[in-house]
């Protein structure tokens, strides 16, 4: 079974909102796993507008099951691995005024640069996991840096599901198994929800994890938090 990670970035973007501790993002994430979510996602960014770095020490204390930290490696965010290193960190290229995560790395011309981040962070017992497009050059290149897995950006499958779902996977499809061929293990994220989750991951041989927040917390305002839970893993079972 595909392993749900739920992102909690929204739910520190409302708690900032107000600037108290409403909600109580340590408690979300305790909530979560025990509503049966695999995994905790955070992305903390340079401008703090939702997780904080001073969120990190709390929630590596609290979260049982995979605590999974994303971002651009910046010295800073390194520092922040070293210092609470998580089960797994994902590398995303994302510049400090993006508003979300909207492509994924040239591994291959910035394979100098993301090979001394990879071997660096495996050192310290980190799983390394790069954020990438479906392509092929660039599932090759995330083996040529020392990455342990890769997370597909699934924005452009969102987006085209809707018109052409066997066209918006087929790319995906091939990513999958070529991840399985070159031995890397297989991420995905950004955009997924109750209406793609499912197709998406029957297309997709061997996919380990899926990170998904946005969708996720968005259906918790109708639904609840637990029952989404459960109706995201219903999709991956």
């Amino acid at each position: 079974m595909t392993r749900l990670s739920v992102n909690i970035n929204k739910v520190a973007l409302l708690r900032n909102a107000r600037g108290g501790n409403m909600p109580d993002l340590i408690q979300v994430a305790k909530d979560c796993e025990q509503f049966g979510a695999q995994g905790i996602t955070v992305h903390p960014r340079p401008d703090q507008r939702h997780i904080r770095y001073s969120d990190i020490p709390a929630l590596k204390q609290v979260v049982q099951t995979e605590f999974n930290i994303e971002g651009n490696p910046t010295p800073d965010f390194i520092r922040l691995m070293e210092e609470n290193l998580p089960h797994q960190c994902t590398l995303v290229p994302d510049a400090p005024d993006q508003l979300t995560s909207s492509f994924g790395w040239d591994t291959i011309k910035h394979r100098d640069f993301l090979k001394d981040v990879c071997s660096h962070l495996s050192a310290l017992g980190i799983r390394v996991s790069l954020f990438v497009d479906p392509i092929a050059g660039m599932l090759e290149g995330a083996v040529a840096c020392g990455a342990h897995r890769v997370e597909l950006y699934t924005g452009p499958y969102a987006e085209a599901f809707e018109h052409d779902q066997a066209m918006a996977v087929s790319a995906y499809t091939k990513a999958a198994e070529l991840a399985g061929e070159l031995g890397l293990g297989l991420n995905a994220g950004h955009d997924l929800n109750l209406n793609n989750l499912q197709y998406f991951k029957s297309h997709c041989p061997g996919l380990a994890e899926v990170s998904i927040g946005h969708a996720l917390i968005s259906d918790a305002l109708y639904f609840g938090l637990s029952a989404t839970i459960k109706m995201y893993l219903q999709q991956l079972s």
